[in-house]
């Protein structure tokens, strides 16, 4: 695949960042256009490997040596074939998954990577630039129903597919417009909203019917609790059971919503938030939803805990809002540089990595935990009290001791928790259809994707608990290849997974 020797020739090289003072004053994805001759380039990297262990460490399932191979020919029209034959979203995902797909290259043994993710996103670019996302219109209607409630990634994934299968398919969202997560979780300098609109676009051009603003199973939470945020005047509210009663399948691609929370002294003091609380109000304002946050960071100073995505995704926005100082924390120690003997290839490598949030200022501060918040006569918070931490392992159990004398405070008017999350939401939907969970508090599923109600499927982060945007989609393909296979007795879709990989009773 590639060139013969290209992966001695030529280095590894992505796309260029725009310089921090200018993106910082604008919410425009950071990255420069990368242009299609490097693509080739980047793609003659790609080594004749005879076992390409990249197909194992996507979850997709995606060819990546052979779109690869096709993009060092130059035929990006066949590359996108071949791409969207296992990706739905390479969009997407060429924008926001982490790439395990590249911590299993062959070359990244003792070389970088072939950079697969630039690949990927340079491939449907070009094919947006010069054809457009043509919509696949499925020949022949089945009659059947399907209701998805959930409108991330997993279920616009399996939505398109049943879609293309000749099912009549309507999504289901309880937030303002249709997305999820990839709306409301995803800042805009990291994948612009026109990219997720395209792709709506798409589905709707293919039979997807979209409804927002709408309840399945009057769900009562909290505004801080959930990425949809509290239910509006204007959100409608419809019973499960009535959705039951119309479709002929049901997929709860529900998610997994509910944060971890920091009960230390304080917590209830002005101030502190989940990070999806924060992160939503800020993608409001910058499509133009709303006027303003009730939630800005502008000359304050920002403390985030938690040191991942969404912590990164919290530094960034924070920025652009114009605060006056950020420190993210993180109980973990500092990664290594680079791969540690017990974490060899082909595994995922844990170390140290810089996002461009992180390039663009903010301190991170490594083995540290809040012990108390501080407040002001007001009951706001103003500081955070800090302990350094070790890692104790006790019978293959990790816990965190605090080290003496370690306690310090830093100043914090404005907290946000990023934890991330412990499982869907128990109340509502899941109480009303009765629906077993598993060991974790997930939705429990069958080998087929089903629940333990009749008709009733599941999928994505409300099964498997957070995780990456890839595993998502690569649900929400093969839970629409069961629901196409309950459907019809036979389904020609593709199903990259097994649900009981993974599952725990």
């Amino acid at each position: 695949m590639g060139e013969l020797t290209g992966f001695m020739k030529y280095g590894r090289k992505t796309a260029s960042r725009r310089s921090i003072p200018v993106r910082i004053k604008d919410w425009k994805e950071v990255y420069e256009p990368f242009p299609d001759n490097e693509l080739e380039v980047q793609g003659a990297r790609c080594m004749d490997c005879g076992i390409p262990f990249c197909h194992e460490g996507c979850p997709l399932g995606n060819l990546i040596p052979e779109w690869n191979d096709l993009v060092f020919k130059g035929d990006f029209e066949l590359a996108a074939e071949r791409l969207h034959a296992t990706n739905n979203f390479p969009d997407f995902t060429g924008r926001l998954c982490p790439a395990p797909c590249e911590g299993s290259c062959v070359l990244g043994i003792n070389e970088d990577p072939v950079a697969i993710k630039q690949i990927e996103v340079g491939i449907v670019e070009e094919l947006k630039a010069k054809m457009g996302l043509k919509p696949r219109i499925a020949e022949v209607k089945t009659g059947k129903k399907v209701a998805i409630i959930g409108s991330g990634p997993a279920g616009l994934a399996a939505a398109q597919q049943l879609a293309r299968a000749g099912h009549s398919v309507t999504v289901f969202e309880r937030a303002e417009k249709i997305g999820g997560l990839l709306r409301y979780g995803i800042p805009e300098f990291k994948m612009e909203k026109a990219v997720l609109d395209e792709r709506l676009t798409q589905l709707e051009s293919e039979g997807v019917v979209f409804v927002a603003n709408t309840s399945i199973g009057g769900i009562e939470f909290i505004a801080d609790r959930a990425v949809g945020g509290p239910l509006g005047s204007n959100c409608n509210v419809v019973p499960g059971s009535e959705v039951l009663a119309k479709f002929d399948a049901v997929l709860l691609a529900i998610g997994c919503t509910v944060p971890r929370n920091l009960n230390i002294e304080g917590r209830d003091l002005h101030g502190i938030h989940f990070a999806m609380e924060y992160l939503k109000r800020s993608n409001l304002v910058t499509e133009g939803s709303a006027a303003k946050s009730e939630i800005d960071a502008n000359g304050k100073h920002v403390v985030i805990i938690g040191g991942g995505d969404t912590g990164a995704d919290c530094l960034g926005t924070a920025l652009r809002q114009g605060a006056k100082s950020i420190t993210q924390l993180e109980i973990l120690s500092k990664p290594p540089e680079n791969r540690g003997t017990n974490n060899p290839w082909p595994t995922w490598p844990v170390i140290f990595r810089t996002s461009s949030a992180h390039e663009e200022g903010g301190d991170r501060l490594f083995s540290v935990t809040g012990s108390r918040f501080v407040g002001d006569d007001e009951l706001n918070v103003k500081g955070l009290i800090i302990e350094e931490v070790h890692q104790v392992e006790t019978d293959g159990r990790v816990t965190f001791e605090t080290i003496e004398g370690t306690s310090r405070e830093i100043p914090c008017d404005l907290c946000l928790l990023a934890m991330g999350f412990s499982g869907p939401e128990k109340s509502g939907l899941v109480a009303e259809l009765g629906v077993e969970l598993d060991g974790r508090g997930n939705i429990k599923v069958s080998d087929s994707w089903s629940t333990s109600v009749k008709k009733v499927f599941a999928c994505g982060d409300s099964v498997r608990g957070q995780s990456l945007i890839v595993w998502a989609i690569a649900e929400g393909r093969s839970v629409a290849k069961a629901i196409d296979n309950y459907l019809t007795d036979e389904s020609m879709l593709p199903s990259p997974l097994r649900p009981l990989q993974y599952a725990i009773s």
